[in-house]
């Protein structure tokens, strides 16, 4: 069945350009109607002016609503695009020029506003498509040659200019630069990048030239991905949708048998053709369809791939979610948590002596110390002799001294005495990572580390409690401790500790068994098993990840869990949107319905009122496209 009376809907460009050249050839033949009754107003002793103006008229505006009848015809479908062929040619044999040609002219009229509409709704995946660039400037044997950007493969080097767009996904191998990455992320603030940060194609550059390694190009891209996601998702149909299409063939056999009835009684030809006019359901195609694409334009403007649209009526369902906790609720990075210097000790010294011998370690404890020294503005000395025991801690000659950071194992090792602590005796230190610090074979300190809650992640919690959802849980393969300390800084949030794959699953299945429909935010790699067993299963920052993106039904293009509660409240407008749509729908349907059989609507009024409601319909999906007030600037900020 066509998505709207007269024609399946082009989108793009080709949309525009057909609909530009249909509304000349409307505005044309309606000149010509226009005439017919100025002609027989201004001169009424010369009615064949009049006529043959109409004639002239409804034929050219008749020629497009046959057109499409009959390739519908051939095609082999048999729909409501032949009850205005049928409506438009009862006007013709009774002779009615004029009400053919204004007929005509509404539905017309209403397909090129719809296509103008739906043409609105798809900017912002033309705009993906738009943005990826067509060349780029690769590096050869130090020279650069300017060459297609499909014909980049992993492993080339290429150069972006201020100005220009990253031409594939990649590793900045030299330079830095500030990259504005909304296209990708949704996140509305430009982002630093030097070497080793990841890059993705169509992400603009905007102040320093980079040389980038390519990693993945062409539709293997990042932005390739979201476009193909998207254009899935405008595939997909919800059971609704394609119950209408399973029994649209029964819809314009009952018309036309309500019509011959109506005709046996009143033998009326105003009642008939009116009734075929109002029984054309547009705007019940239209409902589901036309919500549905604007809601997934809305969600992709802010970095959220809906891979099938059914996944936004189930997201509108849900009232229970369950997060992991590392790298979801949590950064996944180590952040310092305490600085325990021994009496004598100043807590700046401890965090300047530890920093400095980390400082040519890669390790996520030494990276957590080099940020907080140099937030904290620390001059850090350089280290001699530096080495590193894997696993265990790292030695170095700072300012003469020998200095050791590492574990208590590795601490007793080297017959260094930490004795005289007793980690448990100072507070709620379950959730540390403990490095020990001691100088010349002296024990000068301890520093506590933890994986840092995500700033947002307490408001989105709160976001999501006010929009309803009774149950938000966690899991973790962390020790209870941990995930203590996490679901108190969450409170209230239940939560399961030290969980195999095996049992998040059985913790997810426990939730929905109890009748709530369930959510799992992950990062689709060891949650994969619980985001399939999901009622939707949502991946985080799958901008960086293949396997987020493919074992999800949602994913994120970035890390934050605002996207979350705006999801469902996206999902849930959507599904009150589609209810008014077929409310309205209906009303204009069967009350057409009614009013045409019982002689109140002429063909003329059937046909405006028809058209009324197919637009309503499509401007109030129209709403969708708009985020809630202030929620870009929230979401895209934190």
């Amino acid at each position: 069945m066509q998505t709207c009376c007269l024609s399946d809907h082009s989108h793009g460009k080709k949309g525009g350009r057909e609909a530009s050249r249909l509304l000349l050839l409307v505005l044309t033949g309606m000149a010509f109607v226009v005439n017919s009754y100025l002609a027989r107003f201004f001169y009424p002793a010369n009615p064949l002016s009049a006529d043959i103006s109409a004639a002239a008229g409804a034929l050219l505006l008749a020629g497009p609503v046959f057109y499409f009848a009959l390739r519908s015809l051939f095609r082999g479908q048999v729909g409501v695009n032949e009850l205005v062929a049928v409506a438009v040619l009862s006007s013709f044999v009774f002779g009615d020029f004029q009400t053919a040609g204004i007929i005509s002219f509404f539905m017309l009229i209403s397909l090129v506003i719809e296509t103008r509409t739906a043409e609105g709704a798809h900017a912002s995946i033309e705009e993906l498509i738009r943005i990826t660039p067509t060349t780029a400037r690769r590096l050869l044997d130090g020279q650069t040659e300017e060459i297609p950007a499909s014909a980049l493969r992993p492993g080339d080097v290429v150069r972006a200019l201020p100005g220009e767009t990253i031409p594939a996904d990649g590793t900045i191998r030299k330079g830095r630069t500030t990259l504005n990455e909304a296209t990708i992320t949704g996140e509305s603030l430009p982002r630093d990048k030097g070497p080793d940060d990841e890059v993705f194609a169509g992400t603009l550059n905007l102040t320093g030239a980079v040389e980038v390694v390519v990693t993945r190009a062409g539709e293997d891209t990042t932005l390739g991905r979201v476009r193909d996601l998207i254009i899935t998702a405008e595939q997909t149909k919800l059971p609704f949708m394609r119950f209408i299409d399973r029994y649209a063939g029964y819809y314009m056999p009952s018309i036309l048998m309500l019509t011959a009835i109506v005709w046996f009684f009143t033998h009326d030809t105003s009642r008939v053709v009116a009734l075929l006019v109002v029984a054309c359901p547009c705007a019940i195609i239209l409902a589901t369809p036309s919500a549905l694409i604007a809601a997934v334009s809305a969600a992709a403007k802010m970095g959220i791939l809906i891979k099938h649209v059914a996944d936004l009526e189930a997201a509108a369902r849900i009232d229970a979610l369950v997060f992991d906790k590392t790298g979801t609720l949590t950064t996944g990075e180590l952040g310092v948590a305490r600085l325990a210097p021994r009496e004598g000790v100043n807590p700046s010294t401890l965090l300047a002596v530890a920093a400095g011998a980390e400082q040519f370690s890669n390790h996520p404890t030494a990276l957590a110390l080099m940020k907080l020294a140099g937030e904290a503005g620390l001059k850090l000395p350089e280290p001699e002799d530096f080495h590193e025991e894997p696993g265990q801690g790292v030695v170095a000659r700072l300012e003469g001294k020998e200095t050791c950071c590492g574990r208590a194992s590795w601490m007793r090792q080297r017959h260094i005495d930490i004795s005289m602590v007793d980690i448990n005796a100072e507070g709620n230190t379950d959730g540390y990572s403990i490095l020990y610090v001691a100088r010349n074979g002296a024990f000068i300190g301890w520093i506590g580390l933890q994986d840092q809650l995500r700033p947002e992640a307490a408001g989105a919690l709160e976001r999501l409690r006010a929009l309803h959802v009774k149950r938000l849980g966690m899991f973790t393969g962390d020790r209870a401790s941990v995930a203590r300390d996490v679901a108190r800084a969450l409170d209230p949030l239940e939560f399961k500790a030290e969980c195999l794959p095996d049992q998040k699953v059985t913790f997810v299945n426990t939730v929905r068994e109890a009748g709530y429909h369930v959510a799992v935010i992950g990062d689709g790699v060891n949650d994969a098993p619980a985001l399939a067993v999901a009622d939707i299963g949502i991946a985080m920052g799958a901008a960086g990840s293949d396997v987020a993106i493919h074992s999800a039904t949602i994913a994120l293009m970035n890390n934050d869990l605002n996207r979350i509660p705006y999801l469902l409240q996206l999902a849930r407008s959507s599904r009150r949107v589609i209810h008014q749509n077929l409310g309205i729908a209906l009303l204009f349907i069967v009350g057409g319905l009614i009013l045409s059989g019982a002689g109140y609507l002429n063909p003329i009024v059937a046909a405006v009122l028809h058209n009324l409601g197919s637009l309503i319909v499509v401007f109030n999906s129209a709403r969708l496209t708009r985020p809630p007030a202030g929620e870009s600037l929230r979401t895209g900020t934190q």
